[in-house]
């Protein structure tokens, strides 16, 4: 296995490879189901006088406070929920397989029996994690960039690959959580719930301060807010969101491996 370039990054793909084609098939779903329904729900005028009609923090706590553009409908529909739902349980997943899964197994042992090191481990299994995710968001910005025209979005190719690289960046922590906590507890239902959390944690804070006033001050606090408020779709990439996404991504991938190297494995 040492003699190879990337064994474990190798492996782990060649591992997930199928699937990987399924969460393709999910997120190519996703958006076509909803996608070209823009026309007739985003665009429709009944559609607004609909939300005028629903009270205002309930519209922006979910955040269609937008749905009637084609940026908007798309943040609201896919980026924002669907889509980050979907590759938010892929994330975890594999995040989550990585180290506690394969602690629990005792198959984590007999990789390690095979002359790499610990910190080999992590980081080759988190590029491979990266890639993974990497693919299922730039599917997703090729495939919105396909439907645009027929569906009337708008959305320039630039900016639906920076809402790409804001929901990878955004899952990505998911992910790097999951293996971080495997790192340090070696268990699979904390490093899923850890992943799965943050998610959670980050939708509701931008929920809540969505409603203004005295709790604005919790969108400094939500990495979801770090990644969709400056609206990729319409505006472009917010590299200050994507830097503190991956900055906190590496911090807890940090710790995890400063603490799997002085423990003893799962027996």
């Amino acid at each position: 296995m040492s003699g190879e370039a990337l064994p474990l990054f190798r492996r782990a793909l060649g591992d997930s490879w199928r699937s990987l084609v399924g969460w393709s098939l999910g997120v190519t779903a996703a958006i076509a189901l909803y996608v070209p329904l823009f026309p007739s729900l985003g665009g429709n005028p009944d559609v607004q006088e609909l939300l005028d009609s629903l009270p205002p923090e309930l519209v922006n706590a979910i955040g269609y406070d937008q749905i009637t553009t084609g940026a908007g409908y798309t943040q609201s529909t896919f980026y924002g929920l669907i889509g980050l739902m979907l590759l938010t349980i892929a994330a975890t997943a594999w995040g989550t397989a990585a180290i506690a899964g394969d602690e629990e197994t005792g198959s984590l042992e007999l990789t390690l029996a095979h002359g790499v090191s610990r910190t080999q481990v992590v980081l080759e299994r988190t590029a491979a994690l990266a890639v993974r995710l990497g693919w299922l968001a730039l599917l997703s910005a090729l495939i919105v960039i396909a439907l645009t025209d027929g569906a009337g979005l708008g959305i320039e190719p630039q900016n639906a690959l920076a809402a790409a690289a804001a929901i990878f960046a955004l899952t990505f922590l998911s992910g790097s959580l999951a293996i971080a906590v495997g790192c340090v507890a070696g268990r699979r239902v904390y490093a899923t719930a850890a992943g799965a959390g943050i998610a959670v944690v980050a939708y509701a804070l931008n929920a809540v301060a969505n409603q203004g006033g005295a709790v604005d001050w919790l969108h400094a606090w939500s990495p979801y807010h770090w990644a969709y408020a400056n609206s990729p779709l319409s505006e472009g990439a917010d590299w200050g969101g994507l830097g503190l996404l991956l900055g906190l991504s590496a911090v807890f991938l940090a710790i995890g491996l400063a603490a799997f190297s002085r423990r003893d494995l799962v027996t």
